[in-house]
Protein backbone atom coordinates (compact mmCIF):
# COMPACT_ATOMS: atom_id res chain seq x y z
CA UNK A 1 0.00 0.00 0.00
CA UNK A 2 2.66 2.15 0.73
CA UNK A 3 4.81 2.10 -2.95
CA UNK A 4 1.40 3.49 -4.75
CA UNK A 5 1.04 6.13 -1.95
CA UNK A 6 4.86 7.45 -2.86
CA UNK A 7 3.97 6.88 -6.72
CA UNK A 8 0.85 9.03 -6.02
CA UNK A 9 2.08 11.86 -4.25
CA UNK A 10 5.16 12.20 -6.29
CA UNK A 11 4.30 13.36 -9.49
CA UNK A 12 1.92 15.70 -7.36
CA UNK A 13 5.02 17.00 -5.94
CA UNK A 14 6.43 17.29 -9.53
CA UNK A 15 3.35 19.10 -10.73
CA UNK A 16 3.31 21.79 -7.86
CA UNK A 17 7.03 22.28 -7.93
CA UNK A 18 6.99 23.32 -11.87
CA UNK A 19 3.72 24.98 -11.61
CA UNK A 20 5.16 27.21 -9.10
CA UNK A 21 8.44 27.96 -11.30
CA UNK A 22 6.17 28.83 -13.85
CA UNK A 23 4.60 31.07 -11.91
CA UNK A 24 7.41 32.46 -10.24
CA UNK A 25 8.70 32.76 -13.92
CA UNK A 26 5.30 34.49 -15.06
CA UNK A 27 5.59 37.32 -12.47
CA UNK A 28 9.23 37.91 -13.47
CA UNK A 29 8.34 37.83 -17.22
CA UNK A 30 5.64 40.42 -16.27
CA UNK A 31 7.93 42.67 -14.58
CA UNK A 32 10.28 43.04 -16.95
CA UNK A 33 7.70 43.66 -19.58
CA UNK A 34 6.41 46.14 -17.43
CA UNK A 35 9.69 47.85 -16.86
CA UNK A 36 10.76 47.92 -20.77
CA UNK A 37 7.53 48.51 -22.04
CA UNK A 38 6.88 52.08 -22.76
CA UNK A 39 4.78 54.36 -20.94
CA UNK A 40 1.01 55.01 -21.96
CA UNK A 41 -0.02 58.02 -22.28
CA UNK A 42 -1.60 58.57 -19.24
CA UNK A 43 1.11 57.77 -17.08
CA UNK A 44 3.09 59.91 -19.40
CA UNK A 45 0.51 62.90 -19.21
CA UNK A 46 0.94 62.29 -15.29
CA UNK A 47 4.92 62.59 -15.22
CA UNK A 48 4.81 65.77 -17.31
CA UNK A 49 2.30 66.84 -14.59
CA UNK A 50 5.23 66.33 -12.35
CA UNK A 51 7.78 69.22 -13.83
CA UNK A 52 8.72 72.42 -14.74
CA UNK A 53 7.58 73.88 -18.13
CA UNK A 54 11.05 75.49 -18.05
CA UNK A 55 12.58 72.23 -17.69
CA UNK A 56 10.90 70.41 -20.36
CA UNK A 57 11.44 73.99 -22.64
CA UNK A 58 15.45 73.85 -21.56
CA UNK A 59 15.03 69.58 -22.32
CA UNK A 60 12.81 70.42 -25.45
CA UNK A 61 16.27 72.98 -26.56
CA UNK A 62 18.46 70.50 -26.18
CA UNK A 63 16.79 67.38 -27.51
CA UNK A 64 14.86 68.58 -30.57
CA UNK A 65 17.18 72.14 -31.19
CA UNK A 66 14.17 74.68 -31.81
CA UNK A 67 12.15 76.79 -29.79
CA UNK A 68 9.18 75.02 -28.61
CA UNK A 69 7.78 77.80 -26.23
CA UNK A 70 5.34 79.87 -26.66
CA UNK A 71 5.68 84.22 -26.11
CA UNK A 72 5.25 86.10 -22.64
CA UNK A 73 1.95 87.30 -24.64
CA UNK A 74 0.65 83.55 -24.00
CA UNK A 75 -1.19 84.12 -20.56
CA UNK A 76 -3.59 81.79 -18.23
CA UNK A 77 -6.72 83.43 -17.14
CA UNK A 78 -5.81 82.28 -13.59
CA UNK A 79 -3.05 80.52 -12.08
CA UNK A 80 -3.21 76.89 -14.02
CA UNK A 81 -0.61 73.66 -14.27
CA UNK A 82 -1.57 71.16 -16.81
CA UNK A 83 -0.48 68.13 -19.58
CA UNK A 84 -2.58 66.86 -21.79
CA UNK A 85 -2.40 65.77 -25.75
CA UNK A 86 -3.19 68.21 -28.11
CA UNK A 87 -6.56 68.71 -30.16
CA UNK A 88 -6.11 71.50 -33.06
CA UNK A 89 -8.42 73.63 -34.52
CA UNK A 90 -7.64 75.87 -37.06
CA UNK A 91 -9.89 79.54 -38.03
CA UNK A 92 -9.48 81.42 -41.01
CA UNK A 93 -10.47 84.92 -41.21
CA UNK A 94 -13.26 85.09 -43.66
CA UNK A 95 -16.65 87.55 -43.52
CA UNK A 96 -19.67 85.67 -44.30
CA UNK A 97 -23.56 85.38 -43.34
CA UNK A 98 -23.17 80.87 -43.16
CA UNK A 99 -24.88 79.91 -40.19
CA UNK A 100 -22.76 76.50 -40.37
CA UNK A 101 -19.09 78.76 -40.94
CA UNK A 102 -18.41 77.21 -37.40
CA UNK A 103 -19.84 73.89 -37.09
CA UNK A 104 -16.73 71.93 -37.72
CA UNK A 105 -15.12 73.85 -34.62
CA UNK A 106 -17.89 72.22 -32.37
CA UNK A 107 -17.92 68.61 -34.06
CA UNK A 108 -14.29 68.86 -32.83
CA UNK A 109 -14.95 70.08 -29.78
CA UNK A 110 -17.14 67.16 -28.91
CA UNK A 111 -14.90 64.80 -30.33
CA UNK A 112 -12.03 65.46 -27.35
CA UNK A 113 -11.60 62.93 -24.73
CA UNK A 114 -9.98 63.22 -21.13
CA UNK A 115 -6.48 64.63 -21.20
CA UNK A 116 -6.96 66.90 -24.55
CA UNK A 117 -5.38 70.41 -25.07
CA UNK A 118 -7.07 72.01 -27.33
CA UNK A 119 -4.98 74.11 -29.41
CA UNK A 120 -6.71 76.87 -31.30
CA UNK A 121 -5.01 78.67 -34.11
CA UNK A 122 -6.96 81.94 -35.10
CA UNK A 123 -5.79 84.00 -38.38
CA UNK A 124 -5.04 87.69 -37.24
CA UNK A 125 -7.29 86.74 -33.55
CA UNK A 126 -5.65 89.02 -31.33
CA UNK A 127 -8.50 90.94 -30.24
CA UNK A 128 -10.91 87.60 -31.79
CA UNK A 129 -12.21 85.49 -29.06
CA UNK A 130 -11.40 82.36 -29.90
CA UNK A 131 -13.70 80.19 -27.31
CA UNK A 132 -15.96 81.39 -24.38
CA UNK A 133 -18.08 80.07 -21.51
CA UNK A 134 -20.06 77.52 -23.87
CA UNK A 135 -16.79 76.07 -25.82
CA UNK A 136 -15.25 75.81 -21.99
CA UNK A 137 -18.37 74.11 -20.34
CA UNK A 138 -18.10 71.48 -23.21
CA UNK A 139 -14.76 70.71 -22.85
CA UNK A 140 -14.70 70.54 -18.92
CA UNK A 141 -17.66 68.17 -19.19
CA UNK A 142 -15.50 65.95 -21.42
CA UNK A 143 -12.41 66.23 -19.05
CA UNK A 144 -9.79 68.18 -21.32
CA UNK A 145 -7.07 69.23 -19.50
CA UNK A 146 -7.38 72.47 -20.82
CA UNK A 147 -7.06 75.20 -23.76
CA UNK A 148 -4.75 77.63 -25.75
CA UNK A 149 -6.16 80.02 -28.01
CA UNK A 150 -3.76 81.73 -30.39
CA UNK A 151 -6.18 84.19 -29.94
CA UNK A 152 -8.60 86.13 -27.41
CA UNK A 153 -10.79 85.08 -24.65
CA UNK A 154 -13.59 86.26 -23.46
CA UNK A 155 -16.27 84.77 -20.65
CA UNK A 156 -13.58 85.07 -18.57
CA UNK A 157 -15.55 85.10 -14.94
CA UNK A 158 -17.88 82.01 -16.07
CA UNK A 159 -14.31 79.86 -17.02
CA UNK A 160 -12.67 81.05 -13.59
CA UNK A 161 -16.11 80.21 -12.28
CA UNK A 162 -16.40 76.36 -13.27
CA UNK A 163 -12.14 76.22 -13.22
CA UNK A 164 -11.34 75.51 -16.87
CA UNK A 165 -7.78 76.88 -17.66
CA UNK A 166 -7.17 78.42 -20.66
CA UNK A 167 -4.04 80.34 -21.96
CA UNK A 168 -4.71 83.60 -24.88
CA UNK A 169 -3.05 85.90 -25.72
CA UNK A 170 -5.44 88.23 -24.12
CA UNK A 171 -9.42 88.60 -22.66
CA UNK A 172 -11.66 90.27 -25.00
CA UNK A 173 -15.47 90.87 -25.38
CA UNK A 174 -15.50 89.84 -29.27
CA UNK A 175 -17.11 87.17 -31.56
CA UNK A 176 -15.87 84.91 -34.28
CA UNK A 177 -19.33 84.33 -35.70
CA UNK A 178 -19.60 86.14 -38.69
CA UNK A 179 -16.20 86.99 -39.29
CA UNK A 180 -14.05 83.40 -39.14
CA UNK A 181 -14.85 79.96 -41.16
CA UNK A 182 -13.79 76.68 -39.54
CA UNK A 183 -10.23 75.77 -41.55
CA UNK A 184 -9.56 72.25 -39.98
CA UNK A 185 -9.38 70.13 -36.92
CA UNK A 186 -6.76 67.87 -35.97
CA UNK A 187 -3.92 69.47 -38.82
CA UNK A 188 -1.28 71.25 -38.22
CA UNK A 189 -1.37 74.62 -36.68
CA UNK A 190 1.09 77.45 -35.32
CA UNK A 191 0.15 78.73 -32.27
CA UNK A 192 1.92 81.47 -31.23
CA UNK A 193 4.70 80.87 -33.07
CA UNK A 194 5.37 77.51 -32.61
CA UNK A 195 4.26 74.63 -34.62
CA UNK A 196 1.21 72.24 -32.94
CA UNK A 197 0.65 68.92 -34.34
CA UNK A 198 -2.25 66.66 -33.47
CA UNK A 199 -1.36 64.33 -30.28
CA UNK A 200 2.04 66.60 -29.50
CA UNK A 201 1.84 67.15 -25.42
CA UNK A 202 1.21 70.31 -24.73
CA UNK A 203 2.46 71.57 -20.73
CA UNK A 204 1.69 74.89 -19.37
CA UNK A 205 2.27 76.82 -15.86
CA UNK A 206 3.19 79.87 -14.24
CA UNK A 207 6.17 79.64 -16.32
CA UNK A 208 4.59 79.36 -19.49
CA UNK A 209 3.62 76.88 -22.34
CA UNK A 210 5.44 74.61 -24.16
CA UNK A 211 4.76 72.08 -26.85
CA UNK A 212 6.67 68.75 -26.88
CA UNK A 213 6.39 66.91 -30.16
CA UNK A 214 4.89 63.29 -29.69
CA UNK A 215 8.38 61.38 -30.83
CA UNK A 216 10.66 63.24 -28.81
CA UNK A 217 8.19 63.03 -25.96
CA UNK A 218 10.01 60.07 -23.77
CA UNK A 219 13.40 61.70 -24.21
CA UNK A 220 11.91 64.75 -22.96
CA UNK A 221 10.57 64.13 -20.16
CA UNK A 222 13.46 62.19 -18.71
CA UNK A 223 16.12 65.33 -19.34
CA UNK A 224 13.47 67.74 -17.35
CA UNK A 225 13.11 65.59 -14.84
CA UNK A 226 16.92 65.56 -14.34
CA UNK A 227 16.89 69.48 -15.03
CA UNK A 228 14.43 69.89 -12.41
CA UNK A 229 15.98 67.42 -10.00
CA UNK A 230 19.55 69.36 -10.01
CA UNK A 231 17.82 72.64 -10.00
CA UNK A 232 15.45 71.84 -6.66
CA UNK A 233 18.76 70.51 -5.11
CA UNK A 234 20.64 73.45 -6.01
CA UNK A 235 18.44 75.54 -3.81
CA UNK A 236 19.68 74.26 -0.40
CA UNK A 237 23.14 74.39 -1.20
CA UNK A 238 22.68 78.07 -2.23
CA UNK A 239 21.07 78.67 1.19
CA UNK A 240 23.47 77.09 3.11
CA UNK A 241 26.36 77.85 1.66
CA UNK A 242 25.57 81.61 0.30
CA UNK A 243 26.41 81.20 -3.13
CA UNK A 244 25.19 79.78 -6.55
CA UNK A 245 28.52 79.65 -7.69
CA UNK A 246 29.32 76.91 -5.28
CA UNK A 247 25.76 75.59 -5.83
CA UNK A 248 26.22 75.52 -9.87
CA UNK A 249 30.27 74.04 -8.81
CA UNK A 250 28.83 71.21 -6.87
CA UNK A 251 25.54 70.22 -9.19
CA UNK A 252 26.52 71.72 -12.74
CA UNK A 253 23.50 72.98 -13.57
CA UNK A 254 22.48 76.30 -14.05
Amino acid sequence: MTKPFKLRVLPLLTLLLVGSVSLIWGFHTVRVQMASGNKDDASLLEAYRHVEVASVSDALEQIVGKKMYMTHRMRPIFPSKFAGVALTVHLKKEENDDPAALNGMLAAIDSGQRNSVYVMEVDDGTDIAGMGGLMGTAMSARNYAGAIIDGGVRDVAYLQKIGFPVFALGIVPSTSVHHYRFAGSNVPVVCDGVAVNPGDIVVADADGVAVVPRAAAEKTLALAQQLDYKEHSMYAIIEKAKSIVEAVKQVGRL
